[in-house]
């Protein structure tokens, strides 16, 4: 693959030998597109699916009872959201009905991309925040005072915190208008498969797009009993990445650091993402070379060599103690599976040289085990080990 198809201007990606879990349901391919094109392994695995919004009751109650009497404000929250809502009640045959209503309420809209779809019905926002935070909107509700007004909020699959309980307190009616629902995927393989893969150390960062899928994830590990083994591996062996701060909140309510990018978009959450999984990679000088231990692979003097599971397991341990003497006993006990035979680790250690394309990286210690061969001029730095 030449470099010039990698923004960071390698020939194999800013996250090649990285595996990284996408949890979304909606624009899924497209974010599994951006992470492979730099060069992401990607499993994915939908929490969550979304029902249709012409088949939701709820939906069509509440647009009813917004026709019979309209609201003074629209909050506008998600351009997918806002389109569906009127291409539904197209559907139910009171579409110009609720394009009216709109039209003599005051329409604020949270981002630039739902002040598309406001426009493309043939309407027009009030406002909309620069910063595209629901904070921010409101603010400037409460500041301008809402007490005695009907507001009606597009919700984007989970309750707002906090944002309805203030509108209230403050005076106002306010109407959830459920634009799409989550529920648990029709089919619940992919999610435990990733979920499996997560806990046997096989992806690197799990993505998500929606609270709800966040949610779903933590309660399908609750399911299995894994909620305490999945919530210490995120935020620190797996990197928790979340496209804005309401979809982190499932996440962070159990303590799970997470990552975010200024803009809540895929594109800088992909950003994010080339940024931070690299950083965690360890860099060793190793026999002359180069070398840099990713998730899944080795890059070796700017060449990415995949690494078997087991002899990532292997160069792991050696990694954890640079430059010193680790056993063929400690080696055994970091193979999964591997049993009591000290012959595996000589088998997967043969199958972890070829894989390195530099057999000398790891040097055998007779009768005590191996160690990475790390340059003198490092073993300083090092040497802290037992």
């Amino acid at each position: 693959m030449d470099h010039t198809d990698h923004p960071d201007g390698t020939a194999h990606g800013p996250l090649a030998g990285f595996t990284i879990g996408v949890t979304a349901a909606r624009r899924a391919e497209e974010l599994g597109t951006l992470l492979t094109r730099r060069g992401g392994t990607v499993i994915h695995a939908p929490a969550l699916r979304i029902v249709p919004l012409s088949d939701d009751s709820e939906l069509y109650a509440t647009t009813k009872q917004l026709l019979e009497r309209g609201p003074d404000i629209v909050v506008a929250t998600t351009a997918i959201g806002f389109r569906g809502w009127v291409e539904a009640a197209d559907g139910w045959g009171v579409g110009a009905d609720l394009l009216a209503a709109l039209r003599d309420a005051r329409l604020l809209a949270r981002g630039p991309k739902v002040k598309g779809a406001i426009r493309a019905a043939g309407l027009t926002e009030e406002w909309s925040p620069v910063s595209e935070s629901m904070a921010e909107v409101l603010d400037r509700l409460l500041e301008e005072g809402v007490d005695g007004l009907r507001i009606a909020i597009q919700l984007h699959g989970e309750p707002l915190p906090g944002f309805v309980e203030s509108l209230r307190a403050a005076g106002a009616e306010v109407i959830g208008v459920p634009v799409y629902r989550w529920l648990p995927p029709e089919d619940i393989g992919p999610v435990d498969r990733l979920l499996d893969a997560t806990l046997a150390g096989s992806v690197d960062a799990l993505t998500f797009t929606s609270a709800p899928a966040a949610a779903s994830l933590l309660s399908r590990a609750e399911h299995h009993g894994q909620l305490d083994r999945l919530t210490a591996l995120l935020g620190q062996d797996v990197l928790a990445a979340c496209v804005g701060p309401v979809t982190a909140l499932p996440l962070q309510s159990h303590g799970i650091a997470t990552v975010q990018p200024e803009r809540f978009r895929l594109g800088p959450l992909v950003q994010i993402l080339c940024r931070e999984l690299p950083a965690r990679a360890l860099t060793l000088p190793i026999a002359g070379h180069r070398t840099e231990i990713r998730g899944h692979a080795v890059v070796v003097d700017g060449e990415l060599r995949p690494v078997p599971p087991a002899g990532m397991s292997l160069l792991r341990a050696l990694a954890r103690r640079p430059g010193w003497v680790v056993s063929r006993a400690d080696l055994l006990r970091a193979l999964p599976g591997s049993g009591s035979d000290e012959h595996a680790v000589e088998t997967a250690m043969a199958r972890l040289r070829t894989a390195l394309g530099a057999p000398r990286l790891i040097q055998t210690v007779v009768k005590r085990g191996y160690r990475l061969a790390l340059d003198p001029s490092a073993d300083t730095k090092y040497a802290d080990g037992p």
